[in-house]
């Protein structure tokens, strides 16, 4: 259990509770629906999110944090790159899911998340990488951390694409949709969701080139799909076009995240090198 409180200042004086939450405290949307349901007091009674609260007023927020439910395992190894009380962000290998798979594996980084702290924390990834995706992945260590790193963290991923990109920048905007009949498979789609991607070419080689990407939106597949959509399949990525001869997975990696802290504000950056695998094919 955590609580938070919160002195009501006079340039608050008047506002609904809920809007005092969101405006000084960036509270998201998501957070304000959970507290509604019990958790909240203000000078210690009860209020509703479109009560007014007024100058001195003490606002106290509980959170009922749930003890991890999955198996932990402590025989796998994450590199951890940044930790603080409230999140921790980890240098994900390949072939290691996010979250436990369906069939019961216990290999996942939440399995390792949930040995690390000994089942104490709820595993809330911020951030999701694809199996085979490499580099970055955090996750909060609280409800109200999560909800105030939602939104807030800038990314970004490193790619190499097959065959040589014309242009030192650009932006791709198909939109992408659910290949029919299939759970994960994904496929430029005009009545799909909307989709940006925008890149920029670091370094060329003889037949591929390392492009810095960033996301406006953060579709399933979103970077595989919008290159693939080019001609420019991710090596390796032969779900979509691309080849595995010189790499056995999508070579694409989360490199670089910048987000406020989540309390304080103070401005964090992280970063990750790219993997020699990916190195290997420059």
């Amino acid at each position: 259990m955590k609580t938070f409180r919160y002195l009501v200042p006079e340039s608050a004086n008047g506002k609904r509770l809920q809007d005092f939450l969101r405006g000084s405290h960036r509270y998201s949307h998501r957070l304000i629906v959970e507290l509604k349901r019990g958790g909240m007091t203000v000078n210690g009674a009860h209020r509703r999110m479109v009560d007014p609260v007024f100058t001195g007023d003490m606002v106290e927020i509980t959170f009922q944090e749930e003890p991890c439910t999955l198996v932990s395992n402590g025989s796998l190894s994450v590199p951890v790159v940044y930790e603080d009380e409230d999140l921790i962000i980890f240098d994900k290998p390949a072939n290691m899911s996010v979250h436990p798979a369906a069939d019961g594996a216990d290999d996942s980084l939440g399995n390792f998340f949930a040995y690390r702290y000994e089942n104490r924390l709820t595993f809330r990834p911020v951030s999701r990488l694809d199996k085979n995706t490499t580099g970055l992945c955090m996750s909060a260590k609280s409800t109200l951390s999560a909800g105030l790193l939602i939104g807030t963290v800038e990314k970004e991923y490193l790619a190499v694409a097959e065959g040589i990109l014309p242009d030192d920048e650009g932006t791709i905007t198909t939109p992408i949709g659910r290949v029919e009949g299939s759970i994960i498979l994904r496929r430029p789609d005009p009545n799909g969701q909307s989709a940006v991607t925008h890149y920029r070419v670091l370094r060329r080689s003889e037949d591929c080139t390392l492009v810095s990407v960033r996301l406006e939106t953060g579709r399933t597949h979103q970077i595989r799909v919008h290159f693939s959509s080019i001609g420019h399949p991710l090596a390796g990525d032969d779900l979509y076009g691309g080849h595995i001869d010189r790499i056995t997975r999508q070579a694409l990696h989360c490199a670089k995240m910048s987000f406020p802290q989540p309390f304080t504000g103070e401005p964090i950056v992280v970063s990750s090198p790219l993997p020699p695998d990916m190195e290997a094919l420059l």
